[in-house]
């Protein structure tokens, strides 16, 4: 009953915030932002992680990185803005439970059970690399279907990286154009089709040869699904 009261709710929550927040322009963001002075990098990465918590789409956000602090700076405050938003997102997971998030995914229910079901290190990569695929349905459905935390953590960082990257490019591209900041772009993203690719092999393989174990990852011991 409590875990059906926590669906409505935060069911509720994501639909009003997709539907009615609204991120401000990359201009707005920028002149808030810069308001803060010294508070200004803590802000962002506070902002950042609440997106990412969220089905708001984090790509402004990350472009802003590259708007307001350059590629290098910017690219440490968006990883550890969306990284803390997915983690978040994934403890939050853990405690509803797994029918209750499943329920919450709706669309996205089916792709990710199907690619996340006794997965783990490379689920999660070829999942987060998925073009069409937002970080949320990932975020969740790592919790809920019991994604071995390291895994989790490492495999989200490393392929939420090349595609943030891009976008902290472009925003630092608009903000001062120059060949390194379109360089990195075009890196970033080559490094992203190699990455969703080699993922999707290894998932894959893992797959057809231990159908229902966890794939490999980093060394992380095997863990069940959590049960409602």
């Amino acid at each position: 009953m409590l875990r059906n009261v926590l669906l409505v709710v935060v069911a509720a929550v994501m639909l009003w915030l997709a539907l009615n927040v609204r991120l401000p322009s990359l201009s707005e963001l920028r002149g808030g932002i810069e308001d803060l002075g010294a508070w200004a990098p803590l802000a962002f990465i506070a902002l950042y992680a609440v997106v990412a918590l969220t089905p708001i789409p984090v790509t402004i956000m990350a472009v802003a990185g590259g708007l307001l602090f350059g590629v290098p700076l910017g690219t440490v405050l968006s990883m550890v803005g969306v990284v803390t938003g997915c983690v978040g997102a994934y403890w939050m997971a853990r405690g509803l439970g797994r029918e209750t998030v499943m329920r919450a995914l709706g669309s996205h229910r089916e792709i990710v059970e199907d690619r996340l079901e006794g997965g783990g290190f490379y689920a999660v990569c070829t999942l987060r690399l998925m073009p069409g695929i937002p970080f949320w349905p990932v975020n969740y459905g790592s919790g809920a279907l019991a994604i071995p935390f390291r895994e989790f953590l490492l495999a989200t960082a490393l392929s939420a990286l090349p595609g943030q990257v891009s976008l902290i490019a472009i925003g630092a591209f608009v903000a001062s154009p120059s060949v390194p900041a379109g360089a990195v772009v075009v890196v970033s993203w080559i490094v992203v089709i190699a990455l969703t690719i080699a993922s999707f092999r290894r998932w894959r393989a893992t797959r057809a040869s231990a159908p229902t174990s966890h794939d490999a990852g980093p060394g992380v011991p095997d863990q069940g699904p959590v049960r409602d």
